[in-house]
């Protein structure tokens, strides 16, 4: 026993100092050591029967939560799902899914796939999924309608409290990179970019393509709310317009394997036709290597809202059986030498909340401009009006935009399309107050964390009278808040409900023709002039 005790810290000891850990081997065998014998006499010896895969997955999972959210443990089926969102394809339902308060909610429908042959709607609840009733089903509830193709599976939903049926015949989903493109006008394309994928620079080459033979002669890339994904996407897509050997990103990490530099290596498609970048606060990662680096060597002029801030470079590691961990390797760094990232993870506050980055460094662009690092990238003309108001952030939060949109879809069912009036805002509202719908805006939140922490510190009897009248005179705001965001919120729930008409490519012709953003793009893009000066030092 001894012997072979000493064989396993023999080995484990060549492992880590093949990784480079040599300092830290004694700790780490001290504490597997330990780890191992608690799991071992937990699951012999406690009272119930355990679950020992569940119990690990959920202690890994938990112990890289202190590191940061993009160091995951992924078991065999979070490994299926990983591999979809890095190729796009899979065969299933063709539906945004969502779990909000126990309850398992279509959000999105895909045009023309298996869920919208069945007939099934966003806002629909699904309770049951052939025998297995989900109300208390806590495992991932989109492996249940995964499977072959043309496989049947028979659900039960809930639609406006009523009771339905359908029998769903699985077929091939095919995600989209880019799932829009769009002629504006005689000579402006369009291109939404939603994700980087295995194809993304492939789609997006396409789409240009076609506009250019359409009569484009100037492009918006919109990466708005697009989460990132493949690196080397990133990097050929900016390839698409800046020459071979030219430096997009580096990669710099504490252990020298990791430190890379990337360049270009193709010819480009088109060095010359002016480029326009749209970003808002949910463009990350890769979206962020794009636009900081085309900014960085002034080749698009990026419009929009500051973007996420992540800078932090994932690369995933197979373990055994099946299942593998993404590790944080590196932070990345665009042509100019700056590091975007907006959260520092090694600094938390009492409640574990990473804090803001401090660093904001001046940095110069290839012409010579100023731009900063820290915090995301900054667009080089920024639209304050796109910026969505903590209200609104809070009714999308609590889904109330959601099932009001999805209740006057049904109050219109046999339209084609509908516009929202001034009488539906009446009735938004009346919907808010008669489902109590609770509306926490940031300060709200703010406000109950601080009466957390006094009752915890015995002064809340104190500060109780304060507190209430502060609370109410919050509340009370709300209705004066939804006036003044009125055409905002009007214009979420059109938004909302055009995807329940027209589907996604309807609600990107709706953005085309409505949205300031877009016509911001289209009349700097029409202005030559003011390209030049926005690209110049």
């Amino acid at each position: 026993m001894i012997k072979r005790k000493l064989a396993i810290v023999a080995l484990i000891a060549i492992f880590f100092i093949g990784v480079g850990f040599q300092k830290d081997f004694f700790e780490i065998a001290k504490q597997l050591e330990i780890f191992t014998n608690t799991f071992k006499t937990v699951n012999m010896n406690y009272v119930d029967d355990t679950n020992p895969g569940e119990l690990m997955d959920k202690t890994i999972k938990g112990m890289l939560k202190e590191l940061d959210p993009y160091t995951v443990f992924f078991n065999e089926q979070d490994v299926i799902k990983f591999r979809i969102n890095n190729t796009g394809e899979y065969t299933g339902i063709g539906a945004m899914i969502g779990r909000k308060d126990g309850n398992i909610i279509l959000r999105e429908i895909f045009k023309d796939y298996a869920a919208d042959k069945a007939g099934l709607k966003a806002g629909d609840i699904i309770t049951q999924v052939e025998d297995i009733v989900l109300k208390d089903y806590k495992e991932d509830v989109s492996n249940l309608l995964k499977g072959g193709k043309d496989k049947k599976i028979d659900i039960k939903f809930l639609r406006q409290g009523k009771d339905q049926t359908a029998q769903i015949s699985l077929n091939e989903v095919d995600i989209k990179a880019v799932p829009y493109f769009q002629l504006i006008g005689k000579d402006v394309g369009y291109i939404v970019l939603q994700t980087f994928s295995t194809k993304t620079t492939q789609e997006t080459k396409a789409a240009i393509l076609d506009l250019k033979a359409q009569g484009a002669t100037k492009l918006i890339l919109d990466l708005r709310s697009n989460p990132g994904g493949l690196l080397t996407e990133a990097v050929n897509i900016c390839n698409l317009f800046v020459p071979k050997n030219e430096v997009i990103v580096t990669t710099k990490s504490k252990i020298e394997r990791h430190n890379s530099t990337y360049k270009t290596r193709f010819d480009p498609l088109d060095l010359e036709i002016p480029l326009t970048i749209l970003i808002n606060e949910r463009s990350a990662s890769a979206s962020e290597i794009v636009a900081g680096g085309l900014q960085d060597l002034d080749r698009a002029v990026v419009i929009g809202n500051k973007s996420f801030g992540k800078g932090l470079v994932q690369r995933p590691v197979d373990l055994p059986y099946g299942t593998q961990v993404k590790i944080t390797i590196s932070r990345y760094y665009t042509p100019s030498g700056r590091c975007i990232q907006a959260l520092d993870y090694t600094k938390k506050d009492a409640s574990g909340k990473a804090q803001k980055t401090e660093s904001r460094q001046e940095f110069l662009t290839k012409a010579g401009r100023k731009v900063f690092d820290g915090g995301g990238i900054e667009p080089d003309i920024a639209i304050d009006e796109a910026k969505m108001s903590a209200l609104a952030k809070a009714l999308n939060a609590n889904d109330a935009i959601f099932n009001f949109s999805t209740k006057l879809y049904y109050d219109n069912q046999k339209a084609e399309s509908y516009q929202v009036t001034d009488k539906d805002f009446l009735s938004f509202k009346d919907f808010i107050k008669s489902t109590d719908y609770k509306i926490e805006t940031a300060a709200e939140k703010q406000l109950l964390k601080f009466m957390e922490v006094a009752k915890e510190e015995n002064i809340d009897e104190y500060v109780n009278k304060d507190y209430e009248t502060l609370l109410a005179n919050i509340k009370n705001n709300t209705q004066a808040q939804l006036e003044k965001n009125k055409n905002e919120i009007k214009k979420l729930i059109n938004e909302e409900l055009i995807k329940r008409y027209k589907y996604k490519d309807g609600f990107f012709a709706y953005q085309v023709e409505n949205q300031i953003e877009i016509k911001k793009c289209i009349e700097v893009l029409n202005n030559p002039a003011l390209i030049k000066k926005t690209l110049s030092k």
